[in-house]
């Protein structure tokens, strides 16, 4: 929606008069970043001058407050890390893959339930600066999960089989039973980042991610060490985080009657579900391949590997959730462009020392997260593979943000959609060759390609720029050192040598977060 110049810039005086003043029902605004906007009356030297001030400022909320909600929601990623290991001793390998593949199916039909209503009401927020009509898309949004809950869960006889669960009903049904309030507590939680609420955010969040791993831990150990019995921790979870969500968001159900805004958001959110659900073949399909190729106790080896090795690529994905409201906000297109490109490259110098620690870190850790059996000396590589996916998500994260932002809900849909095509085709090929790492390498290539289309849709590709040798060099060197690790012994003397290197990439990410906060190369 084009905002008239004059309303843009009250917007701008009256956020700049506010700053962070809460609101009247108690939420804090977003950061005010739209102060920060050009006005075109402005001559070109005082623009740039104002425009790169505008990034220091958003690089600072970005890698600043933004950070916070990226660390609660990064601690259903600890927990995972922690339960993972214990799980994998409790079940059969089999037990424990079925489960691995039961969570990615429910996790698409999350996406299907969501329906892309959670990014359609931050956007609708951003631009009415009010929260009446997107509050009434959370109404929307809760009867779209439910009906597709629903209609999952009478349908369940008819593809349980085809999709691989043959025999294993009575656990997707409780899958299913997940979805609904999990996709209310995905809505809620959007709404809460885009109204700066970081306390109810955190209790939310934490409450779904973590109690739902806590209470399926407890029933696995007190009634019965099976899939379906640990599924049920996740239904109880979500269930009161879902009340509290629709608490403290208080959805306006007069929306269901607005059928021009929910149209609009449904322009929007379905070609975003459908990205979204292509997003998840990207990130889980390789695992339904490697279960009809390879099996069950392959998947379960290919799941402890992808634990650690996707670790850096979840933060990222939380990172895009947490920042969206801010770009939203920001309504000057040239600043907002040049924010996106700063704060890529700000990621990618953060990634260098991540990536390493990781890889580093993972002969010591897989012996851990496993048994024996799981033969995790030879998932390093894979390990390593999984991580390097980590830099064309940022790549696509940056240009994401921006089709995001100007609604370009088909372009995002598409363009998921043909790269979750390319990932699969290229699972049927090398997985046969190359076991569970042709499944890695499979996802690194088609994030490439979906990173490449997402660069190519920009509306405005004239001042896009690549990042820099200064980003390039450290970012090469890590890779190049990481690579070499895969391939020293996996003895004692060398795993001292590469947890000393863990210790010593702390620092290294510290100075460049630092750096990132301060809004400076």
């Amino acid at each position: 929606m084009t905002v008239p110049q004059p309303r843009r810039e009250a917007r701008a005086a009256r956020a700049a008069t506010e700053g962070a003043r809460p609101s009247a029902d108690g939420a804090r605004p977003a950061e005010p970043l739209t102060t920060a906007a050009v006005s075109v009356s402005e001559p070109a030297s005082e623009a740039l001058d104002t425009g790169a001030v505008a990034v220091g400022k958003g690089a600072s909320v970005l890698f600043g407050r933004g950070l916070l909600y990226v660390v609660v929601w990064s601690m259903q990623l600890v927990v995972s890390s922690l339960i993972s290991p214990v799980l994998a001793h409790l079940m059969p390998p089999s037990e424990f893959g079925v489960l691995a593949s039961a969570i990615a199916l429910y996790q698409a039909l999350v996406v299907l339930a969501v329906a892309g209503l959670d990014q359609a009401s931050v956007l609708q927020r951003a631009e009415d600066d009010d929260d009446r009509r997107a509050r009434g898309l959370l109404a929307v949004g809760m009867i779209t999960a439910s009906i597709v809950t629903v209609a999952a869960l009478t349908t369940v006889p008819v593809w349980g089989d085809a999709a691989g669960f043959v025999g294993e009903h009575p656990l997707l049904l409780v899958a299913v039973l997940w979805t609904g309030p999990a996709a209310i507590v995905q809505i809620s939680l959007a709404f809460l980042v885009a109204q700066d609420r970081i306390r109810v955010f955190a209790v939310t969040s934490l409450l779904s991610s973590i109690g739902g791993s806590i209470i399926g831990l407890v029933l696995l150990t007190v009634v019965h060490a099976d899939a379906t019995t640990y599924a049920w921790g996740g239904v109880v979870a979500q269930g009161v985080a879902m009340v509290i969500g629709i608490a403290a968001t208080r959805p306006r159900f007069g929306g269901l009657f607005d059928r021009r805004t929910t149209a609009r958001a449904f322009r929007l959110g379905i070609p975003i579900a459908l990205g979204n659900l292509s997003y998840f073949v990207l990130n889980a399909g390789d695992r339904v391949v490697v279960q009809r190729l390879l099996g069950p106790d392959e998947v379960a080896r290919y799941q402890i590997a992808y634990v650690v090795g996707s670790a850096v690529i979840l933060l990222l994905s939380f990172t895009s959730q947490a920042w969206a409201p801010h770009f939203a906000a920001l309504r000057d297109a040239v600043v907002r462009r040049r924010l996106a490109m700063h704060s890529r490259d700000e990621l990618y110098r953060m990634l260098a020392p991540v990536l390493l620690a990781v890889t580093l870190v993972s002969p010591i850790a897989l012996p851990i997260l496993a048994p024996a059996s799981y033969r995790v000396h030879e998932l390093t590589i894979v390990v390593f593979i999984v991580a390097v996916t980590a830099f064309p998500v940022v790549a696509s994260g940056a240009t994401g943000r921006l089709l995001l932002v100007e609604r370009r809900g088909v372009a995002v849909g598409v363009i998921a959609g043909i790269a979750g095509a390319v990932n699969i085709s290229a699972n049927l090929v090398l997985v046969p060759l190359f076991g569970i790492a042709g499944a890695a390498i499979s996802t690194v290539f088609a994030y490439l390609v979906l990173a490449a289309m997402q660069q190519f849709a920009l509306s405005d590709r004239r001042e896009w720029r690549g990042p820099g040798a200064r980003v390039v060099l450290p970012v090469a060197a890590a890779l190049a050192v990481a690579a070499v690790s895969v391939f020293v012994p996996q003895d004692a003397l060398w795993n001292w040598v590469r947890a000393a290197g863990v210790l010593a990439c702390l620092p290294w990410f510290l100075r460049r977060l630092r750096a990132a906060r301060g809004g400076t190369s």
